[in-house]
């Protein structure tokens, strides 16, 4: 079964969770981009709560630009802002040390499409939960295309029907003060759980 995605920038467990229960895997590249939602925003679990990363872009074509174009505006200096949220939410968490290394490189490398540089991050997670997928982008838009599971404008409530995930409670930094938070970005369940991650998809 293939799965239609939106691109996604360190997307939510759900998104994780549709991508492990699909054989296979497409990111829309040419529609419009629409703004406000998770191609350029994630959220994790900060000190002070539920916390929107947002990556800055640039739409050379106005409101017309599909997402394949969008750059990543790198005169700003978010990716070092990105690290250290990274590090106050997560230098507690059991697997935080384990795993930066497979995210640090994204946070210290110039990239000029978002695109691009949410696809290599998707390819690294997969790679970090020991998920054996990878992803395709589309060639083509289509409203409706035929054979696929379209979840692009599912927003963070995207899931796999056959996944049967419900997102059950896993440990958190900062339950103890805010409570669980579900769906977070799947580096939350990453840095928490570890190499659990994967049969927390199973």
């Amino acid at each position: 079964m293939t799965i239609l995605l939106p691109t996604a920038y360190l997307p939510p467990i759900a998104y994780i969770a549709s991508c492990a229960a699909a054989d296979e895997i497409l990111i829309e590249a040419w529609e419009t981009y629409p703004k406000q939602t998770l191609r350029n925003h994630c959220e994790i679990y900060g000190p002070n709560g539920r916390q929107r990363l947002t990556v800055p872009v640039i739409k050379p074509d106005g409101n017309h630009t599909r997402t394949k174009d969008i750059r990543i505006a790198s005169h700003l200096p978010w990716q070092k802002i990105h690290w250290r949220s990274f590090e106050a939410a997560y230098n507690k968490s059991p697997y935080f040390l384990y795993y930066q290394d497979y995210l640090l490189p994204f946070y210290e490398k110039d990239y000029k499409f978002l695109l691009e540089f949410n696809l290599q991050l998707l390819e690294t997670l997969l790679q970090a939960i020991r998920l054996d997928k990878s992803a395709a982008t589309t060639e083509s838009y289509e409203i409706t295309p035929p054979g696929v599971i379209d979840l692009r404008y599912q927003a963070s409530g995207i899931q796999h029907p056959a996944s049967g995930i419900r997102h059950p409670e896993y440990y958190q930094v900062f339950a103890d003060r805010h409570g669980f938070l579900k769906d977070l970005s799947s580096v939350d369940l990453l840095f928490n759980i570890g190499p659990e991650t994967l049969q927390y998809f199973s």
